[in-house]
């Protein structure tokens, strides 16, 4: 049966809905900046570290956490995630000082690394080889939801309530997902090899490594560009601040429907889809370049951005799974750590060519680049496709 048309479970939506709650979790800092910087008498650039550090914890702490919770059941190491970021908003909510706040940050990316790293497995799992990529797809479907719904919402309920708001309601969802967990996930939902060198083992193939840098600079593209996104609307497309909100709820929604997409493709033909929307990532961050100066063409290039841009991510998850084994949390966290790179690299060079002499062509001119590589390392993995199948079989 293809792919698009085998029913998925449930576990699955569950994974992808505590992503939702978790993809929130992430982003939603960064609209409550302001208050946050008066609560804790910090300036709004200190504040900041809050977004920062929580990529940092992510990057280092998703193979840490990984490698840490190898032996237990893959139940138990969901509900332990869910209860630490649970535990990481309630000190984020309650700390008086920044330092406190920034451990509860660390200890929620602890919590969301280690839940992402042993939820994709149980999803693509209980999908099956013929659905694996687009139960992938839910979930991460379930991150770009949260852009587009979970951080409003959030930004909204810390302005009207209070900053700690967000951080109490994110913290009982966790609770109430983990409970959800313990009664829908069956207790012996185990390893198939917890042993540290099995996964270690599984990181030895270069291919492996292929996916990572694709990942890693595919998203330096996107976000190398969309960080900036409201500079280039206004200053250089024109469009009244009062409708940029909207322009990015375009792009959300355009990362929504390339995440569907890619989700039901990439199954059946992974590299004949991931490699025509990484070139269309990289056109549409070449056409931003040279053409964004009328609000029309810059939204529609935005929304088409966001489309082609997240069409490739269930993909090359999926990818992480397939090469690496069924059943291995590390490699599937260092992809994990592979986004988040990818994101802080995109958006610091992004920052260095907006104030260069390039000014508000730079953040997508640098997008662009980083999209035109890594067609390169994507073009070495279709071509060694038939090859990698075969000495699997």
């Amino acid at each position: 049966m293809p792919a698009g048309k085998v029913k998925l479970p449930s576990v699955v939506w569950l994974m992808g809905s505590i992503t939702f709650i978790m993809g929130t979790s992430e982003f939603v800092v960064s609209g409550l900046l302001p208050q946050i910087a008066t609560a804790l008498k910090v300036s709004v650039s200190s504040a900041g570290m809050l977004i920062t550090v929580f990529a940092i914890g992510m990057t280092i702490g998703a193979p840490l956490m990984a490698i840490a919770t190898r032996r237990l059941p893959r139940r138990s190491a969901l509900i332990a995630a869910l209860l630490v970021f649970a535990a990481g908003h309630v000190l984020s909510a309650l700390s008086p000082n920044l330092t406190l706040a920034i451990v509860g940050r660390i200890a929620a990316a602890l919590g969301h690394g280690t839940f992402w790293a042993a939820g994709a497995v149980i999803a693509t799992a209980a999908a099956g080889p013929a659905a694996s990529t687009r139960a992938t797809g839910v979930m991460v479907g379930g991150i770009t939801l949260a852009n587009i719904i979970g951080v409003p919402l959030g930004t909204a309920a810390g302005q009207l309530g209070g900053r700690q708001t967000p951080y109490w309601v994110l913290a009982a969802l966790a609770v109430v997902a983990a409970v959800v967990i313990s009664r829908r996930i069956p207790a012996d939902t185990a390893r198939a090899d917890s042993s540290l060198r099995a996964e270690v083992a599984a990181l030895k193939q270069p291919r492996l490594w292929l996916v990572y840098l694709s990942i890693a600079l595919l998203q330096a593209g996107i976000m190398g560009a969309y960080s900036y996104v409201a500079p280039l609307l206004t200053d250089r497309a024109h469009l009244v601040s009062a409708a940029v909100p909207l322009a990015m709820l375009g792009f959300g929604i355009g990362a929504l429907s390339g995440t569907t997409v890619g989700g039901r493709l990439g199954d059946r033909r992974p590299y004949g889809t991931l490699i025509p929307t990484a070139a269309l990532t990289t056109a549409a961050l070449g056409a931003i370049t040279l053409w964004a100066t009328n609000s029309v063409v810059a939204v529609v290039l935005i929304m088409l951005l966001g489309a082609a841009g997240f069409a490739g991510n269930p993909i090359v998850v999926g990818q992480v799974i397939k090469i690496a084994g069924a059943g291995r949390s590390l490699p599937v966290a260092l992809a994990t750590s592979a986004f988040q790179i990818g994101i802080a690299t995109g958006s610091w060079l992004g920052g260095v060519a907006l104030t260069s002499s390039l000014d508000l062509k730079g953040p997508s001119l640098t997008g662009f680049a980083f999209a035109l590589v890594a067609l390169l390392p994507l073009g070495l993995l279709a071509a060694t496709e038939r090859k990698a199948e075969a000495a699997r079989s």
